[in-house]
């Protein structure tokens, strides 16, 4: 039997990188998949992609930190598939600069993406979860979330900060039959990394004791296991994927 069989997902951030990686697992795992993404080009293509999955795959349109746009998408996708089992709220952007160049509106914008959001669709996937009696919500932080990275004060404080909204909910929710987890990511192969100069690449590999960097899949097969029953009593964890980095 597949790990989530007959389960319902929303994936945020599902269109490109991790969280396409993510939703293909979820797929290949027997789960109904929501993939929520600004990027509406790159959902279509999703559709496109994995059209084998189209009984048990949708792409909507959304900026999950417009508060009115996610309590609608997902009382639309409880309506629509009859419950929520998942949430994985993988949606992320970065506007890198150090302390001294930073402007606020950058800071700002992060801050609703990275956080806003994950508080935004979270709350609104656990008034569900908690009428059911059940569910699954994963957050995305990044190890950088836990030790810090140069020019990135708006990135880690967000990412820190899931790991510490992780830990509540953790604490607030499982009384209601709701596990919360976290994911921290090391330096993963997307396509918007392997854009990078090889120079750049090379570096990040070599950080990792494994001298590589991950790839997407890694990530989501994380997602996969945490999502599962197999992961039935782990509960306010954050798990390093990370090769070894901060091993």
């Amino acid at each position: 039997m597949n790990l989530l069989e007959k389960k319902v997902a929303i994936i945020t951030g599902g269109a490109a990188g991790i969280g396409k990686a993510t939703v293909h697992k979820f797929l290949l795992e027997g789960s109904t998949v929501s993939a929520w993404d600004l990027n509406k080009e790159q959902g279509l293509q999703l559709m496109n992609e994995y059209s084998e999955f189209a009984d048990r795959l949708e792409f909507r349109e959304l900026n999950v930190s417009d508060e009115a746009a996610v309590n609608q998408a997902m009382d639309a996708v409880v309506e629509k598939y009859g419950s929520l089992d998942i949430l994985v709220n993988n949606a992320g952007i970065t506007r890198d600069a150090t302390l001294m160049k930073m402007t606020p509106e950058d800071f700002d914008l992060v801050v609703d993406v990275n956080l806003r959001a994950v508080f935004l669709c979270g709350q609104a996937a656990a008034r569900h979860m908690v009428e059911q009696g059940s569910g699954v919500i994963l957050n995305a932080s990044s190890v950088v979330g836990l030790y810090g990275n140069f020019g990135q004060t708006n990135y880690v404080a967000t990412k820190a900060g899931v790991i510490g909204m992780t830990q509540v909910w953790a604490r607030e929710l499982g009384r209601k039959g709701i596990r919360v987890n976290a994911v921290a990511p090391g330096f993963i192969a997307t396509e918007m990394v392997m854009k990078m100069p090889e120079k750049v690449i090379d570096m990040m590999s070599q950080k990792a004791p494994l001298q590589r960097m991950g790839q997407p899949s890694e990530i989501a097969s994380a997602y996969a296991f945490l999502a599962s029953d197999e992961a039935s009593f782990i509960h306010g964890a954050t798990l390093s994927v990370d090769g070894g980095l901060i091993s």
